[in-house]
């Protein structure tokens, strides 16, 4: 952590340091082979689980659960002690894939209650660790329309025209205009169910966002610019205002319904009480890595990583500044889309609109 300039984060509307904390290493077992159920005395109060359906077999209870390969190692743990103690407070047996091959972690005990509550031991514990996983992918508005390409590029050599001289403002650091975008918010999909899972989630949310929007394609401005952090002299990422051009607040309340959708199926982590509305124009991240797509200022990069830039100029002299009009529909060029960030160890790039039929606003 750099003592200048730390990682914040936002508890509650208040701004807190994040100190850097050195994970622990863990170590897997080289087979995770099936151990019977040990002998236990009877657990009294019986326990139930919503999520998952425990069934009863001929030698007692069982439970499957899905979890990506990535986490096997933190229900594992070093040398096999978390699995073991897990085992032993439930007397329960937990048979675990071997590393790397995607498939069910599978709970046996002679009780339901034993079996239900090493499973929710086991949930907590992925519950934990995913939200330590760096981020996969993100859901976001395409900004990429041919006008606001345009209003961009005029922007870009506008800007280096006047401001090159200022400290780390340089044509690496301009998104690539192919790639703007209005970012709703990150995921963590950790094995291609998970991206499959979303995708459909995608598609489950037309219903909503075609009766906030009346129907009707969204009319958008982008206008302004603003930056990420309180000194405009030390700034790492610039970004335009967008806005529905009659005021109203339906594309904040379909960008809410989105991230409260994807948070009630567990495949987001709620933040914000709002997404912040904003299409990223210069982020320092890309000053090292053209191949990097902003996430809204989170990722796997650390702080020193970047170097920032003073935008007080630009600030002053593009403030208002109009990158162009356009609709907000379904289509190639406007859509919803599920997008893979950079850097993540899945081979495939998933690009998901919200219909290949059936248009989202109209």
């Amino acid at each position: 952590m750099e003592v200048l300039r730390p990682s914040l984060i936002n508890i509650n509307g208040r701004i807190y340091r994040k100190n850097t904390i050195k994970e622990e290493q863990y170590e897997e077992e080289e087979e995770f082979s099936y151990m019977g159920p040990p002998e236990s005395e009877e657990l009294v109060e019986d326990e139930t689980c919503d999520s998952y359906i425990i069934q009863e077999t001929d030698k007692g209870y069982r439970c499957a659960i899905d979890v990506p390969s990535v986490l096997y190692k933190y229900i594992i743990g070093k040398k096999g002690e978390t699995r073991r103690r897990l085992e032993m407070d439930t007397k329960t047996s937990i048979n675990i894939p071997k590393q790397g091959v995607e498939g069910q972690i599978v709970i046996t005990g002679s009780h339901k209650a034993a079996v239900s509550s090493a499973l929710t031991r086991v949930e907590v514990l992925v519950d934990s660790f995913r939200r330590k996983q760096p981020f996969t992918h993100f859901l976001s508005f395409p900004l990429n329309d041919p006008k606001i390409q345009e209003g961009f590029l005029r922007f870009k050599d506008q800007v280096l025209q006047q401001c090159s001289q200022d400290h780390g403002v340089e044509g690496s650091i301009f998104q690539n205009p192919a790639k703007l975008h209005l970012t709703i918010g990150t995921l963590s999909l950790l094995n291609e169910m998970e991206v499959r899972k979303a995708c459909e989630q995608l598609q489950e949310c037309q219903t909503f966002i075609r009766d906030i929007a009346d129907g009707k394609p969204l009319p958008l401005e982008v206008t302004g610019i603003e930056y990420m952090n309180d000194d405009p002299a030390m700034v790492d990422v610039l970004y335009a205002k967008v806005n529905v051009k009659d005021r109203s607040d339906k594309l904040q309340v379909i960008a809410d319904r989105l991230v409260e959708h994807f948070v009630s199926v567990g495949l987001m982590v709620r933040e914000w009480d709002r997404v912040k509305l904003h299409g990223t124009v210069m982020n320092t991240l890309f000053r090292k890595d053209s191949t990097v797509e902003d996430t809204g200022g989170a990722g796997r990069h650390t702080v020193s990583d970047r170097e920032a830039f003073d935008a007080r100029n630009i600030l002053k002299k593009f403030g208002a500044y109009g990158f162009g009009e356009f609709e907000l529909k379904n289509g190639a060029s406007a859509s919803l889309e599920l997008l893979q960030c950079s850097g993540h160890p899945m081979n495939t790039i998933v690009e998901q609109n919200m219909s290949a039929d059936e248009e989202a606003f109209s």
